[in-house]
C-alpha cells in the first residue's frame, strides 16, 4: 500500500472514530434529559426530608415555561411543603383520600396530589430545581412514580408519565421514581441551608455518574482508534 493510501486510510479510520464517539456522547446526553427527582431513593415511612425535581430545557427554540408534577394519593406524602423558588409561583393542589391515614396527631383524610410551578422560564442547555419537604413517607410500597408535565413557550407538552416494567428497559418518556428501601432513614436537613446541601449532594452524586459514563465512553473509543491504526498498519506492512 502506498503512502497516500495509508495516509486515507487513516483519516478514514480518525473520522470514524470521531463519529462514533460523538454519537454515543449524544446519546448519553439525550439519555439524561428527563425530569428527575434526587435523591433516588428513601427509606420507607422517612420523615422530615426532601426531595428535589429536576427539570431540564431539551428544546433548542423553546423555554419550559409550566412544570407540573403529581403525587401519588394511593401512596401519599403528608406533610407537604413546597420551597419557594425565585421567578415561580406554586400551586398546590389536595385530593381527599379514599382510605384516611391514622396518625399520632389524627386522621389525614387530604393529601397534596398535584404542584404546578408557572411565571419562570428555563431556557435551552439550562435546568431548575424545585424542592418538595414531606412530614413523612409511606411505607407500604418499595416505590413512588411523580408523574410530570413539561410545557414550553411553543405550547409543546412533554409528559413524563411512563414507568419501566420489572426489568425493563426504559421508556422514552420516564417518570421520575423514588425507590423506598428498609433500612435507616435518609439525613432530613433541618433548614435552608441542610436543603442546599442536600441538593448539592445530589449534584456530585449526578456528575460522578455522569463522569464514570463519560470515561468508559472515551476509554472505548480510543480502543477503536488503536485498532482502527493497528489494521491499517497491518495492510500497508503486508503491502
Amino acid at each position: 500500500m502506498s503512502t497516500t493510501r495509508t495516509r486515507t486510510a487513516l483519516r478514514r479510520a480518525g473520522t470514524l472514530t470521531a463519529l462514533t464517539a460523538a454519537a454515543l456522547l449524544a446519546a448519553a446526553g439525550a439519555a439524561s434529559a428527563h425530569v428527575t427527582v434526587h435523591p433516588e431513593s428513601y427509606a420507607k415511612g422517612a420523615t422530615d426530608g426532601l426531595l428535589t425535581f429536576r427539570v431540564p430545557n431539551e428544546e433548542d427554540t423553546a423555554s419550559t415555561t409550566k412544570v407540573q408534577v403529581f403525587l401519588p394519593t394511593d401512596h401519599p406524602l403528608l406533610g407537604v411543603l413546597v420551597h419557594p423558588r425565585d421567578g415561580w409561583t406554586a400551586k398546590v393542589t389536595s385530593t381527599k383520600l379514599k382510605k384516611p391515614i391514622k396518625t399520632d396527631d389524627g386522621t389525614i383524610t387530604d393529601a397534596v396530589s398535584e404542584i404546578t410551578w408557572t411565571g419562570g422560564k428555563i431556557d435551552s442547555g439550562q435546568y431548575e430545581d424545585f424542592d418538595v419537604a414531606f412530614g413523612q413517607l409511606p411505607d407500604d410500597t418499595d416505590q413512588l412514580a411523580f408523574k410530570a408535565l413539561q410545557t414550553y413557550s411553543d405550547g409543546k407538552t412533554v409528559r413524563w408519565i411512563e414507568e419501566a416494567e420489572q426489568g425493563g428497559d426504559e421508556p422514552e418518556n420516564p417518570a421520575p421514581v423514588l425507590k423506598l428501601t428498609a433500612g435507616a432513614q435518609t439525613p432530613a436537613p433541618a433548614a435552608a441551608s441542610g436543603a442546599a446541601g442536600t441538593a448539592e449532594a445530589a449534584d456530585a452524586s449526578d456528575s460522578t455518574a455522569r463522569g464514570l459514563g463519560v470515561a468508559g465512553l472515551v476509554v472505548g473509543v480510543l480502543g477503536l482508534a488503536a485498532a482502527a491504526f493497528a489494521l491499517v498498519r497491518s495492510r500497508s506492512a503486508r503491502s
